[in-house]
């Protein structure tokens, strides 16, 4: 059984930092992409973020670029996602999943596997 676990949410100021966490369990995710998503009150689900598994090539959002670094550790089969220079705009609950390597890392129908979110809430 595939998991998902996000974890590293809060209430923060703007301009701090925040570092997420996604541990993955259940399958061998050598293959396949990690994404973070968000979703803010009364919005779509976007892209933020996504690596991948095999080399840790990166993908970003534009809104998040230079300000946010996205990596994964093998040994603990965990992803991060490191955001800086936080901004009210970022509140939002965000979300880690999975998609096959190949897959549009952009589009969230690609990814085969969630996590139940994890919620930043980023204070002006």
């Amino acid at each position: 059984q595939v998991q998902l676990v996000e974890s590293g949410g809060g209430l923060v100021q703007a301009g701090d930092s925040l570092r997420l966490s996604c541990a993955a369990s259940g399958r061998t995710f050598r293959n396949y992409v990690m994404g973070w998503f968000r979703q803010g009150p009364g919005k779509e689900r976007e892209f933020v973020a996504a690596v991948r598994w095999s080399d840790g090539f990166t993908y970003y959002a534009d809104s998040v670029k230079g300000r946010s670094t996205i990596y994964r550790d093998n040994a603990k089969n965990t992803a991060y996602l490191q955001m800086n220079s936080l901004k009210p705009e970022d509140t939002a609950v965000y979300y880690c999943a999975a998609a096959r390597y190949g897959a549009s890392v952009y589009y969230r129908g690609s990814y085969d596997y969630w996590g139940q979110g994890t919620q930043v809430t980023v204070s002006s």
